[in-house]
């Protein structure tokens, strides 16, 4: 039999992205109030491996990560998906721009050997974990570098993404 054990703390990451810079900037503000101190941001990238969400969010979209310390428990994941999917209809409501959903927040963290995503959709790949929340395993480091699992979102593929989760990473393991 297994003894139980307390998780390790995790490092919270945040996906954000829009076309509008102003709305990107307001959802980082807000994270830091929430999250704690912004370790690291990566650049700005471009959004272009799928058109899903220019029906609501329009074209030409941004994605930027940000992750923050300290490491926290990875059982909050729902509570952090709560908040920001409420700063999404708190942004939304503010009227300062035309599209029906202006800021994507995705919430998430690392640990040493996977990249965790949470979500409101059920697939049979995500675990529930409560009040409509589910977590998905989107990402796994194996053999010193990142692999995507069937269901990986194609931007999460790339290679510049994985170059900012490895640093992320690397900031992970030095504050455990």
């Amino acid at each position: 039999m297994g003894q139980i054990l307390p998780p390790r703390p995790v490092l919270p990451l945040l996906a954000l992205f829009s076309r509008h810079d102003d709305a990107l900037q307001w959802g980082r503000e807000r994270a830091g109030k929430y999250f704690g101190s912004e370790a690291l941001a990566s650049d700005l990238f471009d959004f272009s491996e799928t058109a899903y969400y220019e029906k609501t969010m329009g074209p030409s979209l941004k994605k930027m990560f940000l992750v923050f310390l300290p490491l926290l428990d990875p059982a909050a994941l729902a509570d952090w998906k709560i908040a920001t999917n409420g700063w999404e209809e708190e942004h939304k409501l503010l009227n300062t721009h035309l599209e029906d959903r202006p800021l994507n927040l995705d919430p998430g963290y690392l640990t040493e050997a996977k990249l965790v995503l949470a979500t409101t959709k059920d697939r049979d790949h995500r675990l529930y974990l409560r009040d409509g929340i589910y977590a998905e395993v989107t990402l796994s480091f194996y053999h010193g570098r990142w692999e995507s699992r069937p269901w990986t979102y194609p931007d999460y593929q790339r290679e510049d993404y994985h170059q900012f989760f490895s640093r992320c990473r690397e900031l992970m393991r030095a504050n455990l």
